[in-house]
């Protein structure tokens, strides 16, 4: 395994000429100023990101990493870890919520074990990435090695090189995951415990403030990780396996200069990580979705994010990235399709 990760670098989007050729190229076009709202934002943001006032939409595509969490052991989830693999074996199905929204948008696939509880063996549509059955309980120890860390990172870079399209999304499943991410999400963030915690795939209220006590305790005992601020560390030492390696994915998209859509709780959690290294990669991210999710929102605010959509999703797997792609088409499509005023011979009088 390798000792460290290599973060890539990014390069910022800013660009002022071509910022302002794609404000004059869309102010242009027959409609008052600002009345595409959000579209028009994305279609300068993607505009940026791929260098060109006629940007497209490639092959868009779909990560979902899946990783089991040793923190189940302290009864932080409805659900028992169990349910990661067989909810793997729903998503090679094509069963799940996030299959069905990926056929319908077009979107290619991939699932990866990242560190899943379970011997899948060599199977059709799978992509073996397993670190470990599972990450340590950080209830007691951290989570992973500085080694394993490194390799879910690096095999997530690695992710890329099947990935041909210029939009990629994330999404992720592991029972567990949501305690990882609120306690990473606290100690990067440092918002209170009770901010970050919310019911996971459906706690009661004694079971939310069960897993704040796990989580405050967890932090206590990590004390010197904690005060270190260093982002590799604290990952290594609340973090999953699929949570590691979509940061290292995203940061590899970057370098890519591709679009990176994110989606909620848990991949924005792996965000806050690669953005502490590479902060210019939040140049290059859409943000999906406001999950439903206790915390995410304050996420967002921490990111100075706006979300496309808000429509109460708190189911993961990376749903929200792919339901926001229909948007981006329209963004992209306005900026390249819709008539100016010169070319519709329209008054572009009291338009302004």
């Amino acid at each position: 395994m390798p000792s460290s990760f290599i973060v890539p670098v990014i390069s910022t989007t800013h660009d002022a000429a071509l910022h302002a050729a794609l404000v004059a190229a869309i102010n242009n076009k027959t409609k008052p100023l600002g009345s595409l709202g959000m579209l028009e934002t994305l279609a300068r943001q993607i505009g940026l990101i791929q260098q060109t006032v006629q940007p497209s939409i490639v092959a868009p595509a779909l990560i979902v990493c899946a990783g089991d969490h040793g923190v189940v052991a302290e009864n932080i989830s409805a659900y028992p870890q169990s349910v990661t693999w067989q909810m793997v074996e729903n998503f090679l199905a094509g069963g799940a919520a996030i299959n069905v929204f990926a056929r319908q948008n077009h979107c290619a696939l991939h699932i990866v074990d990242a560190g899943v509880n379970h011997d899948f063996g060599v199977r059709d549509g799978l992509l073996d990435r397993k670190v470990a059955y599972g990450t340590r309980n950080f209830a007691q120890e951290a989570a992973m090695s500085a080694e394993q860390c490194a390799q879910a990172m690096q095999y997530g870079a690695e992710l890329l090189a099947g990935v041909k399209g210029n939009v990629l999304g994330f999404g992720e499943m592991g029972i567990g995951n949501t305690t990882a991410a609120a306690a990473i999400m606290h100690v990067m963030t440092q918002l209170p415990v009770a901010e970050c915690v919310g019911a996971g795939t459906g706690l009661a209220p004694e079971g939310v403030l069960h897993k704040q006590g796990v989580i405050a305790a967890a932090v206590t005992r990590h004390a010197a990780v904690v005060a270190s601020a260093a982002p590799l560390e604290i990952l290594a030492t609340f973090g999953g396996f699929e949570i590691a390696m979509i940061a290292g994915a995203m940061l590899a998209a970057a370098e890519r200069r591709m679009v990176l859509l994110i989606d909620g709780f848990i991949v924005t959690s792996a965000l806050l990580v690669a953005a502490r290294l590479q902060p210019a990669i939040l140049d290059y991210c859409v943000f999906a979705h406001c999950s439903d999710e206790q915390g995410h929102r304050q996420m967002l605010a921490y990111l100075d994010a706006q979300p496309v959509l808000q429509m109460g999703l708190r189911l993961g797997e990376g749903t929200g990235s792919v339901l926001t792609l229909p948007l981006l088409h329209a963004a992209l499509n306005f900026l390249r399709e819709m008539a100016t005023f010169d070319s519709a011979a329209v008054s572009s009088k009291g338009h302004e």
